[in-house]
């Protein structure tokens, strides 16, 4: 893509890759510009308006632009630190259960945002939270609700979890430092016993 500065709002927007989220203030020029051009863009059916300032360039069908998943809405909103699933979400993530929440649930650190279409968000207060990724959040939220959430044996979550381990989305010993301030000692324990049944105990970083 050229400079930003040298192009217009127009002119950027149309270099945008499809399925691609787009702020008012990714693009150049004034803000109002921006915003102007933006707002052209979806009343022609180019982009689809998500939430104020925040706009979603899907890929056009018969039936119109596509619009984008609640979860990938909510994960453009919240960004990435300190965000990941939480409850059934979370469960889900690591093929624990086949129970499907009726709204994608998130566990945030810090404020939250104004409420979101179908996410239910809860806040947690834990700001060490931030360092960690989606995965390792959906971790510490399955060990702290593990008798609602799963419908599998902890040995399923070991074997997901080394899966995750493997392919570079999953540290344990991040997990492991981030749990020590934790307000659930069930999560530690189980941690514990999740560690053991991995043949190696975790330290934290």
């Amino acid at each position: 893509m050229m400079p930003t500065a040298d192009l217009s709002p127009g002119r950027y927007l149309a270099m945008v890759p499809p399925r691609s989220f787009v702020r008012v203030q990714d693009l150049p020029g004034t803000r109002q510009a921006a915003a102007s051009a933006l707002s052209r863009a979806a009343a022609r059916g180019e982009v689809v308006r998500v939430r104020k300032g925040l706009y979603f360039k899907g890929v056009a069908t018969r039936y119109g632009v596509a619009t984008p998943a609640s979860v990938d809405v909510a994960r453009a909103v919240l960004g990435d630190e300190g965000v990941g699933p939480a409850g059934y979400s979370a469960a889900r993530a690591f093929g624990l259960t086949t129970q499907v929440p009726p709204r994608t649930e998130l566990a945030v650190a810090g404020p939250l945002p104004a409420p979101l279409e179908d996410v239910r968000l809860h806040r947690r207060n834990n700001m060490a939270r931030r360092r960690l990724t989606w995965f390792e959040i959906a971790l510490l939220e399955v060990l702290r609700a593990w008798d609602t959430v799963s419908d599998k044996p902890l040995s399923d979550l070991a074997d997901a979890v080394s899966t995750a381990v493997r392919a570079g989305k999953l540290n344990l010993a991040s997990v492991a430092d981030v749990l020590r301030t934790e307000r659930s000692p069930a999560a530690r324990d189980r941690f514990e016993a999740l560690s053991a049944i991995l043949s190696e105990p975790v330290r934290a970083a």
